[in-house]
């Protein structure tokens, strides 16, 4: 089944890794950013989230758990703990330390360090999670269930191929639709200050990483084909699960920003997923809408654990792969980012200030401190919007109909009908403060949902609505 209406809760690696991990908005994980200040991997994370992932429920049940790749940006750091920590419910674990790498890296394997080096037979990353994966495969119980999760960098920069793979797709260039090199009229500040259009040397530079990108994943590929053929050797592959997704979506010069994620829009917060498994027939594709979060509890679910014992914010889409007619699906999530900016202004942007982080020799930033935003994506029978506001001094509102405009050109907020964006502010506030089942109640199309003002000031029963920045101008 191929899911074509597939999100994260938040368009950055480790936000969304730990999304993913937790079932958890990032409102309710805490990893805001990359840094170890920003949570990523941190002590308190460890402390107040580790324990609670759904690999360590899992665990908990009797699964054999095998992990093998990068696992948060700062795991392996001195301030993380080092290589030695292996997080809790895990039976093996092959670890990145830090973030993506090819070559000359360091795997804590089950809390101890092996270094590799360059030599491509023997240490190019993917080979090596393809490697590892097959041995657990071979060697683990046959008694117990198990569970994989293989986190390749790929496509992440560096981008360095195989060699085998260094010559492929070299006439290919990033898309160029309608919104490739255009300026970001009607958004916010970050986008319309990019330079429009492009120097000869960022679309150059963007097309480039373009085709690295599509070259490191042949590599993943191979490996998909190895495990897969693997299961099938083993008589496995009729019983097992296998889930195929991203952490974040990415743009290639869209709205003029050469490369990077972050941004609230579809090119950025859009991810694949394909399961396959039992029950689920071949060829299918389903609108329904799900997000990183619904990866743990969807889990969870077909292991048979009770999904009422855990505070995760996502649900188990579980039947919509298994064509329960009786499920009512949601019609709205929340995406949501904390922008990340330098104290002291960039030297390739001194103009710009500081605040700004993330910037490309011709002085386009791609990220700054108030970049911080949260949006309700809402995709029903009638409906395929997105909403936005930004915390910033102009609590700025975007708002696309995906229906109309797909590739988000023209921003409706001073448009659309007025009810309609108070109704989504509302909805956006309530997501914003909602934690486990109060995560999954009605959205703003949803026959069942009702709109009551006074809920924006009131106790929701999970925490007060302080956000009075929300009031809508």
């Amino acid at each position: 089944m191929t899911f074509s209406n597939a999100y994260v809760a938040s368009a950055l690696c480790c936000p969304s890794r730990s999304s993913i991990l937790t079932g958890r908005y990032p409102h309710n994980h805490h990893v805001l950013n990359n840094t170890i200040e920003g949570n990523c991997s941190s002590k308190a994370w460890q402390k107040t989230q580790e324990p609670y992932t759904f690999p360590a429920l899992l665990y908990s049940s009797g699964y054999q758990t095998f992990f093998a790749g990068k696992y948060l940006n700062q795991y392996g750091s001195e301030e993380a703990g080092g290589i030695n920590h292996v997080p809790p419910g895990w039976s093996y674990w092959y670890a990145l330390e830090k973030n993506s790498k090819y070559y000359n890296y360091t795997l804590s394997e089950n809390g101890q360090p092996k270094p590799h080096g360059q030599n491509y037979s023997q240490d190019y990353l993917t080979d090596v999670l393809a490697n590892v994966s097959l041995d657990f495969l071979n060697y683990k119980s046959n008694h117990e269930p198990f569970f994989m999760m293989i986190a390749t960098p790929a496509p992440h920069s560096p981008w360095t191929a195989a060699p085998q793979y260094e010559k492929a797709f070299l006439n290919a260039s990033a898309p160029r639709g309608s919104n490739f090199n255009v300026h970001g009229k009607d958004k916010h500040w970050l986008i319309r200050q990019a330079k429009s259009p492009m120097s000869n040397s960022s679309i150059q530079y963007l097309d480039n990483a373009f085709r690295k990108r599509w070259q490191t994943l042949l590599s993943v590929d191979d490996l998909v084909e190895k495990l897969l053929k693997q299961l099938e050797a083993r008589g496995e592959l009729d019983n097992t699960f296998v889930f195929f997704t991203s952490d974040n979506g990415y743009h290639t010069g869209q709205f003029s920003l050469p490369i990077d994620k972050r941004q609230l829009y579809e090119f950025d917060i859009k991810v694949p997923l394909l399961v396959r498994g039992p029950g689920i027939k071949p060829n299918q594709i389903t609108k329904s809408l799900v997000a990183n979060i619904d990866l743990g509890p969807t889990i969870l679910d077909i292991a048979g654990y009770d999904l009422n014992k855990t505070q995760m914010d996502g649900m188990s889409f579980l039947p919509i792969m298994t064509n329960n007619t009786n499920v009512t699906w949601r019609t709205d999530i929340l995406v949501e980012y904390q922008g990340e900016g330098s104290n002291t202004s960039d030297p390739t942007c001194p103009t710009l200030g500081p605040g700004v982080s993330q910037c490309f020799p011709d002085c386009v930033c791609e990220d700054s401190y108030n970049n911080t935003y949260a949006c309700v994506r809402t995709i029903a029978a009638a409906y395929d919007l997105q909403y936005c506001e930004f915390d910033d001094a102009e609590v700025f509102v975007e708002v696309y109909n995906i229906t109309a405009d797909p590739n988000q050109l023209t921003n409706i907020a001073k448009t659309i009908d007025k009810e309609i964006l108070e109704q989504m502010n509302h909805r956006l506030m309530m997501l914003q403060s909602c934690s486990g089942p109060s995560c999954h109640t009605p959205g703003v199309f949803d026959p069942r949902y009702r709109f009551d003002p006074r809920l924006m000031f009131m106790d929701q029963g999970q925490q007060s609505h302080t956000l009075s920045r929300k009031t809508l101008k």
